[in-house]
């Protein structure tokens, strides 16, 4: 298993401006899709395994303020905005039957694309991530007041991150991870919103409009998704409760909640293998849960 970035090198320009992305193997597709002030690095451990398994994985980096090209001025950053987003680059790509993997603020925008764009997906794979009222979940709740009315406040959060002592910190990286994460990926998940302005402005416009109403109307219409849907549980998550996949599960109409061991939120960190398992036998399956 390695733990080199994944090599960005593909651009699609949607209406809102490009997004670069990193693909690797061929077959049915599998994009991802990760939070915020991260990108794709964070499947960086899964990827090649899902791709050697037969599948073509596609992980964008989101305009979520680790995102190496700024969006255009006016774009729509709010959730339903980069959920249309994601299903714009889904039509752009012309992916059909498409397995979507989400974490964390993906798994919400994952939730509002089932919800409002579900016609290019064929199964989702949800870990760890914001559901109904927990969007933001705590500790990062005061985010989008903090956002919206203190000046500066992105400028300042990007500085406070770069120092090895705030990184870990519950409201940074030290409650999703278990492991060190090498400081080359924590790097490429901070150095664009440090350097950039343009970054940072996309970073706190989408932070600014996160509201839970977002995941709670979605919330109503998933009730008649009926498309096969797992549900990864990390047994020692620090962030979300483990009521919030219960929820998933017996709302959903087709779903499965499986719990792996040994991990916190990000699961691609701490347990890749068991992850592309799941992953590879539930895209290959007619969606019955993996054993």
């Amino acid at each position: 298993m390695s733990d080199a970035p994944l090599a960005v090198t593909n651009t699609v320009r949607l209406s809102n401006g490009e997004i670069a992305y990193a693909e690797r193997g061929s077959g049915p597709p599998v994009v991802f899709v990760h939070g915020l002030l991260v990108n794709a690095n964070l499947w960086r451990k899964v990827v090649p395994a899902i791709a050697d398994a037969g599948f073509r994985c596609i992980a964008p980096d989101w305009p979520l303020g680790a995102h190496r090209l700024p969006m255009s001025p006016n774009a729509d950053l709010s959730p339903p905005g980069v959920a249309r987003l994601i299903a714009e680059f889904l039509d752009a790509l012309d992916l059909d039957d498409v397995t979507v993997v989400a974490n964390d603020t993906g798994g919400a925008l994952t939730q509002l694309l089932m919800a409002n764009h579900p016609q290019r997906i064929g199964r989702v794979v949800l870990t760890p991530c914001d559901a109904f009222e927990e969007f933001f979940p705590q500790p990062f709740t005061p985010l989008p007041t903090v956002a919206r009315w203190v000046p500066g406040a992105m400028w300042l959060m990007t500085r406070m991150l770069r120092v090895p002592a705030v990184q870990r910190l519950p409201f940074a990286f030290g409650w999703v991870a278990k492991r060190a994460m090498p400081a080359e990926i924590i790097d490429s998940y901070l150095s664009p919103a440090h350097d950039s302005r343009l970054i940072r402005r996309d970073a706190g416009r989408f932070i600014a409009r996160v509201d839970k109403k977002y995941t709670l109307a979605a919330a109503e219409s998933l009730r008649s998704f009926g498309k096969p849907v797992l549900l990864v549980r990390a047994e020692d998550d620090k962030i979300f409760r483990p009521q919030l996949s219960e929820r998933l599960a017996a709302l959903l109409p087709d779903a499965r909640l499986v719990i792996v061991p040994d991990s916190y939120t990000f699961v691609s960190e701490d347990q890749p293998d068991e992850l592309a398992r799941l992953v590879v036998e539930f895209a290959t399956s007619t969606g019955e849960v993996p054993a």
